[in-house]
């Protein structure tokens, strides 16, 4: 294991959320207090509960999946259609890193920027509405393994993508309409009967309802049904950017 690559390649990335502070954290912290002014003020005051929880602590978990999604896919994209747009990825593919090493090195550092995003919002969430957390370690868990997985299919979008526009493209119509639609607003038991059938094939809802669980300890579905299903995510999506490597699509001429 190349570790000194994984490492330079890991740094180099962190070094970058640190010039880009602006539009790496603020912006999102920004957007994420005005869902909460917005939804936990306006609705809020019309919606006393969802499951026994005060829906303005209802919505924290949903709010810090809403942009750890958006952030850990958009992290991991960018990251590695710049060296693609910039014809520096073929010094990556000659140098002596495997696919791995480099897949682990992007990753890592996609993740580590959502993760740290995400403890800034938990903490700035707390200013405007008290909130227990059930089960941290698990909290902790789902954070880090939502985090990775989603990094890992922003990396495979990135391989994917052919200019800037295909970039913006599967997170602006499908991730970020899917988690809207994932129960981070609501329970799918305030549904009707044939929307909340349909909304169990949205695969985002078990990772809202799975964070929703450390949080509570209630969710729309079962916290090991949840795990399962994030794992399989990550599965399918490592098995992906492994094919895209051995064959070298949309990464060698």
């Amino acid at each position: 294991m190349n570790w000194h690559a994984i490492r330079a390649i890991y740094l180099f990335e962190m070094a970058r959320m640190r010039r880009t502070l602006l539009q790496s954290v603020i912006s999102p912290v920004l957007s994420t207090t005005l869902y909460f002014v917005v939804f936990g003020a306006a609705i809020g005051s019309r919606i006393s509960e969802v499951d026994g929880v005060s829906y303005g602590a209802f919505l924290v978990p949903g709010l810090l999946m809403l942009s750890l999604l958006t952030q850990s896919v958009s992290n991991a994209s960018f990251a590695i259609y710049f060296p693609k747009f910039t014809g520096t990825i073929f010094e990556h593919l000659s140098a002596p890193v495997s696919a791995f090493e480099l897949t682990a090195s992007y990753v890592a550092a996609a993740a580590s920027k959502s993760v740290i995003l995400g403890v800034i919002i938990l903490l700035t969430a707390r200013l405007f509405v008290p909130f227990g957390i059930a089960h941290p370690v698990w909290m902790a868990a789902f954070l880090v393994l939502t985090a990775v997985t989603f990094s890992l299919l922003g990396f495979l979008i990135g391989i994917w993508a052919e200019n800037f526009e295909k970039l913006q493209l599967i997170p602006l119509l499908v991730i970020t309409p899917l988690t809207f639609l994932g129960g981070s607003f609501y329970s799918i038991d305030m549904l009707p009967p044939f929307w909340r059938t349909v909304s169990l094939l949205n695969p985002v809802l078990y990772l809202v309802s799975g964070f929703r669980w450390s949080f509570f300890g209630s969710a729309d579905v079962g916290v090991g049904l949840s795990l399962g299903m994030t794992l399989a995510f990550l599965l399918a999506c490592a098995a992906v950017v492994a094919w895209m490597f051995r064959t070298g699509y949309r990464l060698k001429p």
